[in-house]
Order: structure tokens, then C-alpha cells, then sequence
């Protein structure tokens, strides 16, 4: 299967390397923003083709599908160019900065038959499908999802330190991490939500922090601690309150509640979530069905996200 990579930033560079390890795949073009670290990348990773127009890197010969990480406002109206150009999709998280151009990605998705997949990778990190399966069991009960999402951002940086060209989004990307796991690993909408946020920065336009939580109608609980303003080590931490034990993920490692590590192996098909997603992506194609994590599964997540903005700003 011969795919079209578009990004050749930091998460683009995730997914080409993860795409290395699953049989019968060929990168057959990267598309990218900068000429030079396009060129570059594609050197690195052998890639024979490397273009800064999506439309040329789909139109290569064979080409299926198409994996987009790209920035944020570029999301939706990627994934739209994809499908209706005849080839499945797996776009980062967020699939759209709107619960509106979100409904108009289900719309399309629906009308061309294509597979059409949001990344949301916290549903593929060993760490959360070992809770998952344990919850799928009855083996565990969550009684509360407690999320430390920090970062120090003061300009518009990548996770390599690469300058970006527009400003990544505390709600509408970090939270969409946090709130799609909640509701994927209850299996539960929300009946209760609030969000309050503090001041915006003056030069990025965004609100630096946020505190979000949410309540199913069964009873279990999730309390969310979002900043930009934290001058401290980077990243996101899960702490899993459950009937029969704690646990905590980072990433794709999992502890107990005494720092234990647990066992993930054989959990799912690799140790990489990265790698998981996008072997997840590949089958639901090769097996003409909806994938994990589809469009229409996100829509949910897009709505609380929609909901959970209103009530921040106080509207």
C-alpha cells in the first residue's frame, strides 16, 4: 500500500517511522511546508517524492491513502481534499478547530466511503488500551480520570523546538486529548460539565490555562488541569482512580498507584502508540471497515469541546 505523508515536522516524523515497522507499506511521497526540511526528511526516510502541494502528493502513482500532520487549521479542509480525491485519511488530532467543520467531515466521510480517522492517541498507548480492556472485563470501574496536561509556552514552538506557523490550542488540542479518552474509556456522554479558563495570552490570543471536569451519568468523574504557564518538565499525566486499584499512564507507560510498573506486553500490536494507530488506520482500510477513532466516533468529542468552549468564555 502506498501512502502520502503530509508534515515533516514532528509528528510527521512519528508516523514515518512507525509506518517502517508495518509490512507492505510505502511512503510515496511527503508533502511539506518547508521546502528544505521536506527535502531533508524525505532524504532521511527514503522517500522518493517530496512536494509542498498535498494535491501533487496524492496524485502520486498508487497512492491509497493519505496521513496528515499538519497544522491545526489545515485539519479539516485536508481531510475533505483527501476524500474527495479518492483516498482514505488519518488526520492528527484535532480533525477540525470547529464543531462545525467537524459535522462537515462526518458529512463527506459519509458521502465518499472512504475511512476517514482522527488520531486520537491516548485510545492507542498500551498504557490506556490496558485499562480499556481491564473496564471492558468489569475488572475495573473509574471512579475518576484526574489530567495534568503542562507545558511552558510563551511562542509558537513544535515539540522539537521548531518554529510553527499558527498557534496550537490549549482546548481545542490538548483538552481534545483528555476528553476523548474520558468518554472512550467509559463509554459514557457527559451529563454534567464546566470549564473556566484564565486570562489570554496578549501576543498568542489563547487562554494559558484551564480547568475542565466532567461527570457521566453513572457517576464516574474526570478533573482536567490544563497550562501553558507551567515552568517545569513538559507533558501529560493520567492518573486512573478506579474500584480495584490506581494507576498511572504517561505516554505509552503505565505504574500503579506506588509507582509499579505494569506489564504491557501483548497489550496491543506494539509498545508504540504511534505505531498501533497507525497499524489501526491500514487495517480498517485493507478490511473495508470503520476504523477505531473514525470521524463519526470523534463527532461526540468535538461536541463536548463546542460545549465546554461556550461555557469558558461564559456564553
Amino acid at each position: 500500500m502506498k501512502i502520502c505523508v503530509a508534515g515533516e515536522g514532528a509528528f510527521g516524523t512519528k508516523h514515518l517511522d512507525a509506518l517502517k515497522a508495518i509490512e507492505g507499506i510505502e511512503v510515496a511521497s511527503l508533502v511539506g511546508g518547508v521546502a528544505s526540511t521536506t527535502e531533508e526528511v524525505a532524504k532521511k526516510w527514503g522517500i522518493p517524492h517530496w512536494t509542498l502541494d498535498l494535491a501533487e502528493g496524492l496524485a502520486q502513482p498508487g497512492v491509497e491513502a493519505a496521513i496528515l500532520a499538519t497544522p491545526t487549521p489545515l485539519h479539516a479542509r485536508q481531510a475533505i481534499q483527501c476524500m474527495r480525491a479518492g483516498k482514505h485519511v488519518l488526520v492528527e488530532i484535532p480533525m477540525a478547530d470547529s464543531l462545525a467543520d467537524s459535522e462537515e467531515l462526518v458529512r463527506v466521510q459519509k458521502e465518499t466511503g472512504k475511512v476517514g480517522m482522527v488520531n486520537h492517541i491516548r485510545r492507542f498507548n498500551p498504557s490506556h488500551q490496558w485499562i480499556k480492556q481491564r473496564v471492558a472485563a468489569g475488572e475495573l470501574h473509574i471512579q475518576q480520570l484526574y489530567v495534568q496536561i503542562y507545558f511552558f509556552r510563551r511562542t509558537n514552538l513544535n515539540a522539537l523546538g521548531q518554529p510553527r506557523s499558527w498557534t496550537d490550542h490549549l482546548l481545542w488540542h490538548h483538552a481534545c486529548h483528555a476528553v476523548d479518552l474520558f468518554l472512550y474509556q467509559t463509554a459514557e456522554q457527559p451529563s454534567e460539565m464546566f470549564a473556566v479558563q484564565g486570562p489570554k495570552h496578549p501576543q498568542l490570543g489563547i487562554a494559558m490555562d484551564m480547568a475542565i471536569g466532567l461527570k457521566t451519568p453513572s457517576g464516574s468523574i474526570s478533573t482536567m488541569s490544563l497550562s501553558f504557564n507551567n515552568d517545569a518538565p513538559l507533558g501529560s499525566v493520567f492518573r486512573y482512580i478506579c474500584d480495584n486499584g490506581t494507576y498511572v499512564a504517561r505516554y505509552d507507560e503505565l505504574v500503579d498507584g506506588y509507582d509499579k510498573p505494569i506489564d504491557l506486553t501483548g497489550v496491543a500490536s506494539s509498545l508504540n502508540g504511534v505505531e498501533v494507530a497507525d497499524r489501526e488506520f491500514i487495517a480498517a482500510i485493507r478490511q473495508g471497515r470503520e476504523p477505531n477513532s473514525s470521524f463519526a466516533q470523534a463527532l461526540s468529542t468535538m461536541r463536548v469541546l463546542d460545549r465546554l468552549e461556550r461555557l469558558a468564555e461564559g456564553r
